[in-house]
């Protein structure tokens, strides 16, 4: 879990600001009304994932908690009650990455969302693009302070052989490109890299001195999601890059509405057919094997009416997790109904099989759910079909015949159909 700071003299600021933190972030939360109690937390905290600081304590009235924050590589947002013009020049000479007014409620949710992006930005891959040595060291000092990860290249082939050999762990969400490079140019990587993601899967924000009136509109059109000139502001860097990365992030979250469940985010039965049938055919071509199984959970109608819905919620997202530990990244999982999940793993042998779903039914045993006072076991059930047939649906419906067989006999039962 990550932790946030809070310091602020003023209490009611950061009960404020906590409730609103964790009504949207599962996130630990440290409050402090003084430098001491905060320097107390920077100093025996392993890590502190972002910081939230009023620049005048009563103990500490110049901003030392800043200083002191930022010299132990903590992104750091100012709160402040007013600015003017020698309080902003204080403010933008420290290296932080932003400010926001106390005073103002609309600000307090702008703090939140500094807060998620922070958090997010632990994640985030991004590919700086640019012949100038010196460019590239400022803009990697800027992006390392926001806690994102940047690699480097000096012209867009180096960049296009990056991006072609990067690995899915590591899997770029934005490129920050130069115009005017040397070997090939920022418009020709736009090109390139638009051929192979789109917008909503890999964001392009261009860099450039160009001076001509049509050089944004040129990138726009040919796929770049946004244009920043030369030279900006860090403040104004910042914002960008966030936007954006933000963007990106709402084109996650739609998509998730469209095929994820939205109570245990494993994928949803159209999604699972859709995406199903391509695997289905990919494997027959190859004349390999593949499994579907169906899990279902034991009695589950009997822990509903005894304990309430919300429980029975409880245990289908600690059956889903059990279930998603245990596969593959290239395993397909959906929630099918209820308490029922749909399983298609491509190539993989018949013991292979065996040992996974026998994996995964061991997994239950001795295994208790712990929901307030209550302290839940159950089980579950499986039916599988392992072989090839003429589509998906009627392996499926192969799969729920071994799972009915299943049930009949006991439950707590794994029944495979072999073709």
């Amino acid at each position: 879990m990550k932790t946030v700071l809070l310091v602020d003299e003023n209490h009611l600021i950061l009960d404020l600001l906590e409730k609103k933190i964790k009504k949207v972030l599962n996130v630990r939360v440290l409050k402090a009304k003084t430098y001491k109690e905060a320097a107390n937390y920077i100093s025996e905290e392993k890590i502190i994932h972002i910081a939230i600081l009023d620049l005048n304590l009563q103990d500490a009235k110049d901003g030392q908690i800043v200083d002191y924050a930022i010299s132990e590589d903590i992104p750091s947002v100012i709160l402040t009650d007013m600015m003017d013009e020698k309080l902003q020049k204080i403010i933008l000479q420290k290296d932080i990455i932003d400010y926001v007014f106390k005073t103002d409620l609309n600000s307090m949710q702008y703090t939140v969302n500094i807060v998620n992006r922070t958090l997010n930005n632990y994640d985030v891959n991004i590919l700086v693009v640019d012949d100038s040595r010196f460019q590239l060291s400022v803009i990697k000092k800027i992006l390392t302070k926001m806690k994102i990860s940047v690699t480097t290249a000096h012209n867009g082939k180096e960049a296009l052989d990056i991006i072609k050999n990067q690995k899915e762990e590591y899997k770029f969400s934005l490129v920050l490109t130069d115009y005017e490079m040397p070997v090939m140019n920022g418009l020709e990587l736009t090109v390139n890299i638009r051929g192979m993601y789109k917008k909503d899967q890999l964001c392009i924000l261009v860099m450039s001195t160009n001076d001509e009136l049509d050089t944004s509109t040129k990138f726009i059109k040919i796929g770049a999601n946004d244009f920043i000139s030369k030279p900006f502001t860090q403040t104004e860097f910042i914002t960008r890059i966030n936007s954006n990365l933000d963007l990106l992030d709402l084109f996650e979250k739609t998509k998730d509405l469209a095929t994820k469940d939205y109570l245990t985010s494993s994928y949803n039965r159209r999604f699972f057919f859709d995406c199903g049938e391509s695997i289905v055919n990919k494997v027959k071509r190859k004349k390999g094997y593949m499994a579907v199984a169906i899990v279902d959970i034991d009695d589950f109608q009997d822990i509903n009416d005894k304990y309430g819905y919300d429980i029975g919620d409880c245990v289908i997202q600690d059956v889903s997790k059990i279930i998603n530990s245990n596969l593959r990244s290239s395993d397909l999982v959906s929630r099918f109904k209820d308490d029922e999940f749909a399983i298609l793993l491509e190539d993989i042998s018949i013991k292979n099989t065996k040992n996974l779903f026998n994996k995964i039914k061991t997994s239950l045993v001795g295994h208790t759910l712990k929901v307030a006072d209550l302290v839940l076991s159950f089980h579950i059930s499986i039916g599988i079909f392992y072989g090839q047939d003429d589509n998906l649906d009627i392996m499926i419906k192969k799969a729920k015949l071994s799972l009915k067989k299943a049930k009949t006999n006991g439950k707590k039962q794994i029944l495979i159909n072999e073709h």
